[in-house]
């Protein structure tokens, strides 16, 4: 059984799902959803529908770990919830990402991204498990924007 109380063994676990994402670690990955087939396992990325099931939802992380160069998480604002057998994790995700490699094999350009995210967990015989996946980006203000709403 892991040590420390459930609150922190769900910020451990939420931890190590962004850490395999930023290592292209698909097994560590998958070890860490709901096995077999349990109902509800979802996943949403930013910009994507929704995806059910456990198998889809791998197989979009093997799709998003195969054409990513580099990528790196710096979470802020993580709020761990938990009720009984389920919980809940909303963060910020800062997403620093690489894109395709250049011709001389350097990687491409840094992009940015801020998404908000919820991570669902169910509490198993195993341990604590995702059971569900959301992001969302976040909608950077231009300054026409800001200016719109100045006061005349």
């Amino acid at each position: 059984m892991p040590s420390g109380t459930d609150r922190e063994q769900v910020d451990a676990l939420n931890t190590a799902f962004y850490e395999a994402m930023e290592r292209g670690d698909l097994d560590a990955l998958s070890e860490l959803w709901l096995a077999g087939d349990n109902p509800g396992v979802s996943c949403v990325h930013p910009g994507w529908q929704v995806l059910s099931g456990r198998g889809e939802v791998l197989r979009s992380y093997a799709l998003i770990m195969a054409n990513t160069e580099y990528i790196q998480f710096f979470l802020t604002d993580v709020v761990v919830s938990v009720a009984g057998d389920t919980a809940l994790v909303t963060c910020t995700e800062n997403i620093l990402s690489g894109g395709p490699a250049e011709e001389s094999g350097a990687l491409g350009p840094l992009v940015g991204q801020l998404v908000v995210a919820t991570n669902v967990f169910r509490r198993t015989t195993e341990g604590w498990r995702l059971w569900s996946h959301h992001g969302s980006p976040v909608l950077a203000e231009t300054n026409d924007e800001q200016d719109d709403e100045t006061p005349a």
